[in-house]
């Protein structure tokens, strides 16, 4: 789908700084946040005992130099891979899951994703698949089913907004593997969410946006359009909402 960006005042990248400290400390021990306050955010990657989490590899890299590139928050250029049963991933400003296989959590994971997610954090799942039916979706819905209810997690509409939160869509953005047949040779032109209190706190995407984004951030430049751009987007929401 198509976005018009426009341009970011000064002032309010300086509401998003601020915003962005708030969200983490509100949400998260504050004692935790004091201890990396030398970063507004970091990177997040959930490693879970089932399937195969470590997907996508160069993604990461590329999302910070576009926040880096776009924004003016402090970015910590490392990745973090925690294990979702590790209780340190609380504290994190963002999560990101994904993978292809099966998600059966155990009863340490479960419990720190329920915790997290109903205390405010933010939680980025792409089913890497590209496809509604594949084993990633149903094995990973049914696990939001049971956690949160059947009917938690529902599409958003397009013009949410997450859609506008930095730069401006009209809907999630087509990828090329959706084009290009892959999976289950469907356009998806909506995202799913579960939403506490009125905000995003788990996004769910059946597009392989991970893939999408799974190149050399140097290698940007040959592309007419930024496709990061919405993973922007997504990082400002998760910080700011």
């Amino acid at each position: 789908m198509a976005y018009r960006s426009h341009f970011i005042h000064m002032d309010r990248r300086h509401f998003i700084l601020s915003s962005c400290a708030v969200a983490v400390c509100g949400a998260l021990p504050c004692a935790v946040s004091a201890r990396n306050s030398e970063y507004d955010f970091y990177f997040t990657r959930l490693s879970y005992e089932s399937g195969n989490w470590e997907v996508d590899e160069r993604m990461p890299a590329n999302v910070l130099n576009s926040l880096i590139e776009y924004t003016s928050l402090r970015v910590d250029l490392q990745e973090r891979v925690i294990p979702l049963s590790d209780p340190s991933m609380l504290s994190a400003p963002f999560c990101y899951m994904a993978g292809h296989r099966l998600v059966q959590f155990n009863l340490q994971e479960r419990q720190n994703f329920q915790r997290y997610v109903e205390n405010g954090g933010f939680v980025f799942v792409d089913d890497c698949n590209h496809d509604i039916d594949g084993m990633f979706a149903k094995t990973f819905e049914a696990q939001m089913a049971n956690m949160f209810g059947p009917e938690a997690l529902k599409k958003i509409p397009n013009d949410h907004p997450l859609y506008s939160s930095f730069f401006e869509f009209d809907g999630p953005p087509r990828t090329s593997v959706e084009l290009n047949g892959w999976g289950d040779d469907l356009v998806h032109e909506y995202l799913k969410a579960i939403e506490i209190n009125g905000r995003i706190a788990v996004l769910y995407s059946n597009k392989d946006l991970g893939c999408e984004w799974d190149y050399d951030f140097r290698n940007k430049r040959w592309l007419k359009i930024d496709n990061t751009k919405f993973a922007v987007n997504i990082v400002i929401y998760a910080m700011t909402a």
